[in-house]
């Protein structure tokens, strides 16, 4: 977000910002008409009413948002509908979890890959659901009309919280329809969403993780990519079409619009368009919150990461099953991890807090002529940030090292307090043990007692003495600082050590045992010292969200009747742009797109990140690219454009200009990995799967020849 100097009106400095760039927005559907114009001119084919509309079928029926039951409106991945039958195509690291938890040791399709050939050998997952968007509607009049400007903030949230959920309920009464309220522009704008919720979502297939994560860690956040990251699921419904469990007797959706597949391929300055469900984006951050994500958020996380990283890739190369059991967790952690270390890196280089700094003035200077309270919001928003710091530091070290860091310290306190509340209640004791064994399905002792030792020692040494828990300052004591010794003798004595353990238990709980036990101790300290560093942060910044507020609402002022779109919230988005290659420094220059001749050339036999399937390399050597190459005969693999994407946007159709899925995007590159906080338009890129590799995969790889004939594919 570039904010310039355009004018001098009657001798007042009055900044009006420009416009964003229009490569720059993570557009609300029903506001996309005031980009119509410049989507035409970057050659865009349909109208407004095709993306959104409310009466009739669109492209907006098509879009899937992928999440977890009880989190309705948290969408962890996009997906859309490629036929008339309910199919969805998303990325393989979306469907990770899934392919993870049908996995076994003798079926391995983490490994090998699954292909259902027939609808009856689709694998259900219970408490994945499937969204999609109803209508939207702008509430911010009816919100505001029960805010009051002599409120503080917490009678502010609740005012707001109590006429939304008015909202909520009136907006779907007698429907299956679900309805949230979601706040715009950090409290200054109000929009409702309703959406349908399927509660039946089915795998249908996914390619060898050699493939769909080829390149692994090495690779992500990175162009050139030569990864297949894709895999295919179906919702089913109740036989009338509403949303329903699974169940043997549900049908395949019937849905009310399916994107077309085209293998005509991309050019470069080809029009593309992105609709999806993009997680969180912070374009507003001041130069005050980016200090804190840089040297603590993102510095920290990315350390302490590190140890717990080095201990589960030891454990997942030793053994099969570990492997298996901690893909998912693994790939997780990793994903972000990374993250952290590259998105510093692009802060830096693009001196992305000069950045902030320059727009902080141009507010300044606006809001001393505009007056009010507006002329106190950086000054609220900077002792906020002040008087949070010694907090902030020791909130990461106990998130991330102890209640995120090990698995099985939180989940001993969780279970814990569950057997204190059940009382003999054998209904609750039942409960219990299915949370166990969800639990347990994905955990291995040994690994999870090097984790402990590791992670609670990193702690330990690094987090401020004052904010550091009881349990691990006598760990170290008794210990002698071995936290092996200890981790080793916690496991010995924990109830919650293994699944048999806890079961055994279970038959015959003892409440002073339960005190006793050291992981359930270690769970209980470590929330506890959480929770009470949490609130000491939020009590030293009482006027930090007023001030955020303030200076939004004061950006958006500034930028008068120009279109500016509010950051991500999980929310469906549209962003356009275009294919676009990119110089990344000097002498260096980075083609729109890379093929499986790539695939090829970066196999490493010895790295389990570059293995490349016997099957596929036969296929590569023998030519067999069937309709899927392009004009030179290359078979296509990824592509890249300048739209604006961030995570929630993995598995979101990219679109041509008349709204032909082309790809699937799948990351953003590393010298703009500052793009959350603020956009760079020159080097900024979103990486694609090109779908005419998808289709290659699952015809001519997986001769899924079923799902081929059920895609809709089209040559423009």
């Amino acid at each position: 977000m570039k904010l310039r100097f355009l004018a001098l009106v009657l001798g007042l400095a009055m900044l009006l910002p420009t416009t964003m760039r229009a490569d720059e927005g993570m557009w609300l559907l029903s506001l996309l008409g005031k980009n119509y114009a410049d989507m035409q001119k970057k050659g865009f084919k349909l109208t407004p009413e095709d993306i959104y509309n409310v009466n009739q079928s669109c492209i907006k029926d098509a879009i899937v948002g992928l999440g977890n039951e009880g989190q309705s409106f948290w969408h962890f991945c996009t997906a859309e509908i490629i036929s008339d039958k309910g199919l969805l195509s998303t990325n393989h690291h979306c469907g990770y979890g899934v392919i993870q938890a049908h996995s076994t040791v003798e079926h391995d399709y983490l490994r090998d890959g699954f292909w259902a050939y027939s609808m009856d050998q689709e694998l259900p997952n219970p408490g994945t659901t499937a969204s999609i968007l109803i209508r939207i509607e702008d509430v911010t009049p009816q919100i505001k009309s029960v805010l009051k400007d002599d409120m503080s903030e917490a009678e502010r949230n609740s005012a707001i919280a109590e006429k939304s959920a008015e909202l909520e309920k009136a907006a779907v009464e007698g429907t299956y329809y679900e309805a949230k309220v979601k706040s715009m522009f950090n409290g200054n704008q109000f929009i409702m969403f309703v959406h349908v919720i399927y509660k039946d979502v089915r795998l249908v297939g996914a390619p060898p993780s050699s493939m769909g994560k080829f390149g692994g860690d090495t690779d992500n956040w990175m162009w050139p990519r030569h990864t297949a990251d894709f895999s295919l699921l179906r919702i089913y419904t109740a036989p009338d079409g509403s949303p329903a469990a699974y169940s043997k007797d549900n049908v395949p959706l019937k849905p009310k619009h399916h994107l077309p597949v085209s293998i005509k391929g991309v050019e470069q300055n080809d029009f593309a368009m992105i609709m999806g469900f993009p997680g969180t984006t912070d374009r507003f951050l001041t130069s005050y919150g980016l200090e804190e994500t840089m040297n603590i958020t993102n510095k920290l996380r990315y350390e302490i990461r590190t140890v717990k990283i080095n201990v589960w890739r030891a454990a997942m190369a030793s053994d099969q099953a570990i492997r298996i059991k901690y893909s998912s967790k693994y790939a997780s952690c990793s994903n972000y991890w990374k993250y952290s270390y590259e998105q510093n890196k692009a802060l830096k280089a693009l001196n992305t807090m000069g950045v902030k700094k320059d727009i902080e003035k141009q507010y300044t200077e606006w809001a001393k002529y505009k007056g009010g309270e507006y002329q106190n919001a950086l000054k609220y928003i900077e002792d906020g940030y002040n008087a949070r710091k010694p907090y902030m530091a020791a909130r990461t070290y106990l998130a991330e090292g102890l209640l995120q860091g090990p698995d099985l310290p939180f989940q001993a306190f969780q279970l814990g307090l569950g057997v204190k509340a059940a009382e003999g209640n054998a209904q609750v004791i039942d409960k219990l043990k299915a949370e166990a064994v969800e639990f347990y399905k994905d955990y291995d002792q040994a690994t999870e007692e090097k984790t402990i030792a590791a992670m609670f020692e990193y702690v330990y040494k690094n987090i401020e003495e004052q904010y550091c828990p009881e349990f691990l300052k006598e760990a170290a004591k008794k210990y002698k600082g071995n936290f092996e010794k200890y981790a080793a003798d916690a496991m010995k004595k924990s109830v919650f050590a293994n699944a048999d353990k806890f079961n055994k238990f279970l038959e015959k709980p003892d409440m002073k045992k339960l005190e006793k036990d050291p992981m359930y101790i270690a769970g209980l300290q470590s929330y506890n010292a959480y929770r009470e560093v949490a609130l000491k942060a939020n009590a030293a910044a009482p006027d930090l969200a007023k001030g955020k507020r303030l200076f939004v609402d004061g950006i958006m002022q500034m930028n008068g009747d120009k279109p500016l779109a509010p950051d991500a919230n999980s929310t469906i988005r549209c962003t356009y742009g275009n294919v676009l290659a990119y110089d990344p420094k000097d002498g260096v220059h980075y083609n729109h797109y890379t093929t499986l001749k790539g695939v090829i050339e970066k196999e490493d036999p010895t790295n389990p990140e570059f293995n490349v399937p016997e099957r596929l390399k036969t296929l590569f050597y023998a030519g067999e690219f069937g309709r899927y190459a392009n004009e030179k005969g290359e078979l296509p693999v990824c592509f890249i454009t300048n739209n604006d994407i961030t995570g929630g946007n993995s598995g979101s159709p990219v679109m041509n200009s008349k709204g032909h899925l082309i790809g699937l995007a799948f990351d953003g590159n590393s010298e703009a990995m500052s793009g959350d906080i603020d956009f760079e338009e020159n080097m900024q890129r979103c990486i694609n799967l090109d779908v005419r590799y998808m289709l290659f995969i699952i015809d001519k790889f997986a001769g899924a020849k079923n799902l081929i004939d059920e895609i809709d594919i089209v040559k423009d």
